[in-house]
């Protein structure tokens, strides 16, 4: 279980980068309280949307991350981003992307700084 936490803070940090330097990623609210519990929702779904959808994405595309060196993964980064986009939507929180290159730009940067806060925070498995 504290994993879990450690993985949605580091997903809500790394989507409120992405938020912080991309123009077209955006997270709105009435107060900064509400952009923190929207930015917690948004990384629960970005989290769900990783363990359940992403692993079929990455076995029907083996053959594509093998000919293309592994760069497809930029393009099923950007995918999980934008369906994470549709259902924030769906589920009326203020989190959107707009436009699939910006979503790649977005994946690149949320995949950098997840790894970066998972490496720093504890991970719950030393216990």
């Amino acid at each position: 279980m504290k994993n879990f936490v450690v993985k949605t803070i580091a997903n809500a940090g790394a989507l409120a980068v992405a938020v912080w330097i991309l123009d077209k990623i955006t997270l709105t609210g009435d107060s900064t309280g509400k952009q923190v519990g929207t930015l917690l929702l948004v990384a629960l779904v970005f989290g769900l949307v990783n363990f359940l959808v992403k692993p079929v994405v990455k076995i029907l595309t083996f053959p594509l991350f093998i000919l293309t060196l592994g760069l497809i993964t930029l393009v099923v980064n950007a995918l999980m981003l934008l369906l994470t986009s549709w259902l924030a939507d769906k589920l009326h929180l203020s989190f959107h992307v707009e436009g699939f290159w910006t979503a790649v730009l977005g994946g690149l940067i949320i995949s950098v700084v997840s790894w970066a806060l998972n490496v720093v925070l504890p991970d719950g498995d030393d216990d």
